[in-house]
């Protein structure tokens, strides 16, 4: 191996060790990584930034604007309390829907929001059944894995998976949302056998969640209705994207700022803070590719939301500038050939069987995404299977961008 590769893998090694220990925070061990590939010399500031997936990108950021405008509306509160009250105050019916209640909205939205959003409901609903809420946090965060697997937005992963490979939203709902129904079967089957028993609480009980006032959790109609509207029309251009000829990003970029504008915001600049976001986004609005941000900054004018500055903060720009940092220390491994070799060393070893390549890749992905954070390894696969695409063929090599997903996605679990 000539130096080049030797501090590439180094830089590598150490930059994922940081991530995966969490002894650093992820995303300045992401960015530092990178800034040392280009300081090292292993690849150019311009080549490192051209590794960069915009699209995956600006999917998440027009993906957070439309979860984060939706969740001030109560909706979610909505719908657990509607689920609690329906369910009669019954502890295992009340799991049992919210996990597919779950499941559902995080095949659409940012499932960890979702998390965050329906835990505190969630204790609250064990506290007036005086049960214990674990079973409750557990199986909502399963479902919410499960169910973010089902789509093209529904997980990171799958964002960088359909992006590097061309994959859109109707290729998902083919390919793993199948498979997402049996699982979410098999997982309401789990909780019915293990918890029918431990979950029984009294008439007294089941009384005090029939009291609920679900009517309360909505906090503003009117925007709810816009969120639904346009999350509606985002969910159906997902749908036809390929027909229409837009990415996915322009789509949720333009839904976004369609949405920002039906709700009021105004001060977007504020949203980024000292670094100016804005003139990025404004010069790189002027680029083909980003589109999108026009469609984001539309929907925040049509939104009517005031406090622009308070959404934009919510966003989870440490996440977006953690896969920057990712997207260009995994190029630089490309660059100097590693995933080139890495490719040729799995073939070799499977004798070309693309079957068993498959089950090599899925469940080395579900064992080590229930221990490492799944987006770094994801970030990392993605070379070595595009490097198997160039020499085999992107349509044999499809079911490996399946088998990564679901393997990547569902090893979280873990």
């Amino acid at each position: 191996m000539n130096s080049p590769v030797i501090v590439a893998i180094g830089i590598f090694g150490i930059s994922m060790l940081a991530i995966t220990t969490e002894k650093v925070n992820k995303t300045a061990a992401a960015l530092f990584g990178a800034m040392l590939m280009v300081v090292f010399g292993v690849v150019t500031q311009e080549k490192a930034f051209d590794y960069i997936d915009w699209n995956v990108i600006f999917l998440l950021i027009g993906m957070m604007i439309i979860t984060g405008i939706t969740k001030r509306t109560g909706l979610f509160q909505y719908i657990a309390i509607r689920l609690a009250k329906f369910a009669r105050g019954e502890p295992l019916a009340i799991i049992l829907l919210l996990a597919l209640a779950t499941a559902l909205v995080s095949a659409v939205l940012d499932n960890v929001t979702t998390v965050l959003i329906l835990v505190p409901i969630t204790f609250l609903i064990a506290v007036e059944l005086n049960v214990v809420p674990t079973p409750f946090v557990i199986v909502l965060a399963i479902a919410s894995n499960v169910g973010g697997t089902a789509t093209l937005v529904g997980d990171p992963p799958n964002i960088m998976i359909g992006s590097a490979a061309g994959l859109g939203f109707v290729d998902f709902l083919a390919n793993t949302a199948p498979v997402i129904v049996l699982i979410l079967a098999a997982l309401c089957l789990f909780v019915f056998v293990v918890f029918r028993k431990s979950l029984v609480v009294s008439n007294e009980r089941k009384a005090r969640i029939m009291a609920f006032d679900d009517s309360k959790a909505i906090e503003d109609k009117p925007l709810l209705a816009k969120s639904l509207v346009v999350l509606g029309l985002v969910i159906g251009a997902f749908l036809f994207h390929s027909a229409v000829g837009l990415e996915p990003a322009t789509i949720a970029l333009g839904g976004a700022a369609l949405l920002l504008i039906l709700s009021g915001f105004h001060d977007v600049e504020a949203i980024f803070g000292e670094i100016e976001w804005t003139t990025i986004m404004f010069f790189l609005g002027l680029e083909p590719a980003t589109i999108a941000l026009g469609g984001a900054g539309l929907l925040m004018v049509i939104s009517g939301y005031k406090e622009v500055e308070e959404l934009f903060a919510e966003l989870e720009w440490t996440t977006i500038i953690f896969f920057m940092g990712l997207f260009m220390i995994v190029g630089a491994l490309v660059e100097v050939g590693v995933m080139k070799s890495l490719a040729q060393a799995l073939l070799g070893a499977t004798a070309g069987h693309l079957k068993l390549t498959g089950f090599v890749v899925l469940w080395a992905s579900g064992i080590l995404s229930a221990f490492v954070d799944n987006i770094p390894f994801v970030a990392t696969m993605i070379p070595l299977i595009k490097e198997m695409s160039a020499s085999l063929g992107p349509q044999a090599v499809e079911p490996l961008w399946w088998a990564l997903s679901l393997g990547a996605c569902l090893g979280g679990n873990g």
